[in-house]
């Protein structure tokens, strides 16, 4: 399946592959396409696929894609997602399973879908996703970069890129709470938890093949840190530049379209 919208522009940087469209829909859509066409690959070859999803606006429109696909075996997916608040009721909006739910699961019902429970004890509940996590390696991994240039909730400078755990708790830091409250998800700063659990980044980056969707202007200076600077946790995106097989989604307004960036 070729995609029916084309980048305004390519590059490489390292080994991760940058591609940028006009808008934020195209950007979505064609990140989306790229992930129901890998799929429909790995469903021809294995009997399950394993995807872990990003829980956030950016993601909206890449899912949305993925929820229009034809000819899925959405039976045959066993669904992830990458991280969760401690501590928010239930039934709360905001709980990033409940996210994923609403703009997904719901929809297009994958056989299997594991959520990570931020109401249980964390030590326990880390062990409990770390296990089903290791059972068989992770295919296709849907991520966005948080304004802090986080992955996940692995946030500067305390990411790990050799970080021995599966998923842990982790303290969320200002940038990454406020960036919440900017994207209307809590009507202020202390209504956003302080903790959460998250999938590592040596989790994240096991997967075969990663999607990383990153719309909005709120995001360029993490873009450009993820793209120009040396790799380091100081920006814990600037991991996927090593990751054998990732696609960075870029609409113009995150690219910040330099000169540099518009030559192939």
């Amino acid at each position: 399946m070729v995609s029916s919208v084309k980048p305004l522009f390519t590059k490489q940087v390292d080994r991760l592959k940058v591609r940028v469209y006009a808008n934020r829909r195209e950007m979505g859509q064609a990140a989306g396409e790229s992930v129901v066409e890998r799929l429909r690959l790995l469903l021809k070859e294995q009997s399950e696929v394993r995807m872990v999803f990003a829980a956030a606006p950016s993601q909206l429109e890449m899912l949305n894609t993925l929820c229009q696909a034809e000819g899925i075996d959405w039976s045959r997916v066993t669904a992830f997602h990458m991280d969760e608040y401690i501590g928010l009721p239930e039934s709360s909006p905001q709980r990033f399973a409940h996210f994923l739910h609403h703009h997904l699961f719901d929809r297009v019902h994958p056989g299997i879908v594991h959520v990570i429970e931020g109401n249980r004890d964390p030590y326990v509940e880390c062990e409990r996703y770390a296990r089903l996590i290791r059972e068989k390696p992770l295919d296709i991994v849907c991520l966005g970069i948080g304004e802090n240039g986080h992955l996940a909730f692995n946030d500067p400078p305390v990411a790990d890129f050799e970080d021995p755990e599966v998923i842990k708790r982790v303290a969320l830091d200002p940038v990454c709470r406020r960036q919440q409250v900017n994207d209307g998800c809590f009507d202020d700063l202390d209504s956003v938890p302080t903790h959460a659990l998250t999938l590592t980044i040596p989790t994240l980056m096991s997967g075969r093949y990663l999607v990383c969707a990153v719309p909005g202007e709120s995001k360029r200076i993490a873009v450009a840190k993820t793209l120009n600077e040396p790799v380091s946790t100081s920006c814990p995106a600037s991991i996927l530049r090593y990751h054998p097989d990732c696609t960075l989604y870029l609409d113009l307004e995150s690219s910040g379209v330099t000169h540099d960036l518009s030559h192939h």
